[in-house]
């Protein structure tokens, strides 16, 4: 290292050298009678004997015990004739004990001719530690995987490993003494020499610092790990600086493979959690292209066949047919004009035979495009403008992924790449794949539900009376408005009685679906039918209990009342309904409390007799029948609901068909279950 070497270039060490004063070398010259003639002060250090105590003694008699004094006079005679000795030899220490000592000896002739011994001597114990060291220090920087650099205080290269040898693909006669740059420019050279410079001047290792990019043994750009610590003196001067260099390409690969397997998992998780939160086929769709976004593709949109939109059902396409699809949704993961190309949502398109996304819903399998050329932007636009849209959004990458759902393909995914420099590939089409067949399975639920509940909903309407007209003495509205989710079984009546009277019946079927409808049109036929023999209301209740009991797991709730516009009062009975509302002339309101009544169907044999309560109505007075759909959720309790809606009758003035808008907007604008509202109202 140059920080040896004086100002004048000569070579000469300015200081002495660690290795001589670790081992503590020792000198002793003997004349030819074996006397002491020369004596250093590290063979004091060594064996105990100041100079005036050893000099002019004979060594063997002063240093050597009486057992090895034979044998050192032999020693003695060898090297005298000249030959060389080296070996380890136990001396006598002034304290008594006795000191493995190395040697290597020598003959010396003096101008008079007179032969001297030269002993050059060390602790053989400090000897060993120093070759185990040193062994153990080139079996490290020599056999050790790891590439080893020194660099002198000017940042040029002293020495590498066989290690860095291959790393670099530069034989180490050729690094030495330039510069990282002159041999390797293709590194970030810059950084590489900045951190040793930092290194230098604060003394702080720094370890696992990354460098991107190529050494002569290299094609292609690697990673590397470095790690960096200066080298001082036992004085503390500054040699220079080591670095330990690694290839971490591989396991840079393999992280970044972890990481991309970990955001694949979170993108199905998020599927998981996000597709298919309702039974609605478009807004399944819509869950679907927002999930792909931004994370598998930058552009995406998701088209059904029509025949799954339209009627239910799927339809096979043949090599040469046609195929027509709905858009359901389409979602960009940023601001872009590429989203305009995609076909509008809503619309229906015909595609021919060519096309990606017909020959995809064709041969059920997904389509990947890796390199987007202007003969295939043809086969993927919808038209030529659509083309040159997606071509000026920078599209360059795309797939198309089938749904499939228990076997029948419903539709498309389409994926498109134009700011994600990386063109899909298999592993795309893997997770576009899985996020497709969750997808499907809930598009086709939705369809299947939508089916059914178009069914429910058909047979519900059907079953339902047609706009009620005026009775003698009132005025009346109603209103039945489907669940979100899944028709139920709310039904309202307005039955004709003997005498001018009249019969108003508000119900609730528990259950969903084709069934809860169907047995809602049988009470609501036997209420009709019921009617006409003019029974009082808890009668009529009574026999629709036996009714219930009869289809089974039947369960329905349902309030009767009777108004007689002679004597201007209403007669009531409830099978477990919740209590009309009652707004008096003056404004003053009142839950009406119909004696109790278990729901139809639980009365067991024999049945549960119904209470009766009899109401006055003075002209212009308001009642409402009602479902809890109107005032119960899952967010608030029901009697929440019910002071809402008794303050909205008492607010309002409008007419009543006006009022039963007014409510279900302020109350069950989107219904999570049916509601059937029935209001009238006395007349003078």
């Amino acid at each position: 290292m140059d920080g040896y070497r004086t100002g004048g270039g000569h070579g000469v060490a300015a200081a002495p050298g660690g290795l001589l004063d670790l081992l503590q070398v020792a000198a002793v010259v003997l004349d030819s009678d074996g006397r002491i003639v020369l004596w250093s002060p590290e063979a004091e250090q060594l064996l105990g004997y100041q100079a005036e105590e050893a000099l002019d003694q004979r060594a063997d008699q002063l240093l050597v015990s009486p057992d090895d004094r034979e044998q050192a006079r032999d020693l003695f005679a060898q090297v005298a004739s000249g030959a060389r000795w080296a070996g380890v030899f136990p001396l006598q220490h002034k304290d008594g004990t006795e000191r493995p000592v190395e040697f290597r000896t020598m003959r010396l002739r003096a101008r008079n001719g007179q032969p001297h011994l030269l002993g050059l001597a060390a602790d053989a114990r400090t000897v060993r530690r120093v070759e185990r060291d040193l062994a153990l220090s080139h079996s490290l920087v020599h056999q050790t995987p790891v590439g080893i650099a020194v660099f002198d205080t000017d940042l040029r290269w002293v020495s590498v490993n066989p290690a860095l040898e291959r790393i670099n693909g530069v034989p180490e006669d050729a690094v030495v003494g330039r510069r990282i740059g002159e041999v390797l420019p293709n590194l970030d050279v810059e950084a590489i020499e900045s951190r040793m410079r930092l290194v230098l001047a604060s003394g702080k290792p720094l370890l696992d610092q990354q460098t991107v990019g190529r050494t002569a043994a290299d094609t292609e750009e690697r990673v590397f790990s470095e790690s960096y610590h200066r080298i001082e003196d036992a004085q503390g001067r500054v040699l220079g600086l080591a670095m330990a260099i690694i290839d971490v390409s591989e396991r840079q690969q393999a992280a970044a493979d972890v990481s991309q397997a970990r955001e694949r998992l979170a993108v199905i998780a998020d599927a998981g959690v996000r597709i298919g939160t309702t039974l609605d086929l478009q807004q399944t769709a819509r869950e679907l292209a927002d999930v792909a976004v931004p994370q598998l593709a930058d552009l995406t949109a998701v088209d059904v066949l029509e025949s799954v939109v339209g009627h239910g059902t799927t339809d096979s396409i043949t090599a040469e047919g046609q195929a027509e699809f709905r858009a359901l949704a389409v979602s960009a993961g940023y601001l872009t004009n590429a989203i305009h190309a995609a076909d509008p949502v809503g619309e229906l398109a015909t595609y021919g035979s060519t096309r990606i996304i017909t020959q995809c819903v064709r041969e059920s399998r997904p389509i990947l495009v890796e390199r987007v050329d202007s003969a295939m932007m043809r086969r993927i636009a919808r038209d030529s403008h659509a083309a040159q849209t997606l071509r000026l959004a920078g599209v360059h990458s795309y797939l198309a992924v089938p749904l499939i759902a228990r076997g029948e393909v419903l539709g498309t995914l389409s994926l498109y790449r134009t700011i994600n420099s990386r063109s899909f590939d298999e592993q795309d089409r893997i997770l576009a794949s899985e996020l497709a067949a969750r997808a499907a399975i809930c598009i086709d639920n939705a369809r299947l539900y939508g089916r059914e509940r178009g069914a429910a909903l058909t047979l519900q309407r059907s079953l339902l009376p047609p706009t009620p007209a005026d009775h003698e003495g009132l005025d009346i509205a109603a209103r039945y408005l489907p669940a979100l989710s899944e028709v139920g079984g709310d039904w309202y009546d307005v039955l004709p009685l003997g005498r001018g009277r009249t019969g108003l019946i508000v119900g609730d079927v528990m259950g969903k679906g084709v069934q809860a409808a169907a047995i809602m049109g049988q009470l609501s036929t036997a209420t009709r039918a019921l009617a006409r023999l003019d029974p009082a209301p808890a009668e009529l209740l009574g026999h629709l209990d036996d009714i219930a009991r009869s289809l089974g797991d039947a369960i329905a709730t349902c309030v009767y009342a009777c108004y007689d516009p002679q004597r201007g009062s209403c007669e009531l009975s409830s099978a477990g309904h919740l209590p009309p509302v009652m707004i008096r002339p003056d404004g003053s309101a009142d839950l009406l409390d119909i004696p109790g009544g278990v729901p139809l169907g639980v009365g067991g044999v024999g049945g549960v007799p119904f209470g009766t309560m009899e109401q006055e109505l003075p002209a212009g007075s308001l009642l409402a029948l009602y479902t809890d759909g109107l005032v119960e959720s899952r967010c608030q309790p029901i009697d929440t609901g019910l002071e809402t809606m008794t303050r909205l009758l008492q607010s309002t003035h409008r007419s009543l068909e006006r009022t039963c808008d007014m409510l279900l907007g302020a109350l069950r604008p989107e219904p999570d279950d049916d509601v059937a509202l029935l209001l009238v109202r006395t007349l003078g």
